[in-house]
């Protein structure tokens, strides 16, 4: 596979954000290296994995 990549100038105008999570990101433009990391520090006894109660709409 031959795969051509032409960099040019990148504009851009106006950017409206309602919300960003906290395992997002927002990028424009290049970036030679992205490091990710990741910490998870609720204890094991809050995390709740089992049946689900169903949400209705009122």
């Amino acid at each position: 596979m031959n795969y051509t990549v032409i960099n040019r100038d990148v504009q851009v105008g106006d950017i409206y954000l309602t919300a960003v999570t906290s395992s997002s990101i927002f990028l424009i433009g290049d970036a030679d290296i992205i490091n990710l990391a990741s910490a998870f520090d609720t204890p094991p006894e809050s995390l709740f994995v089992g049946p689900f109660v169903p949400l209705t709409p009122k």
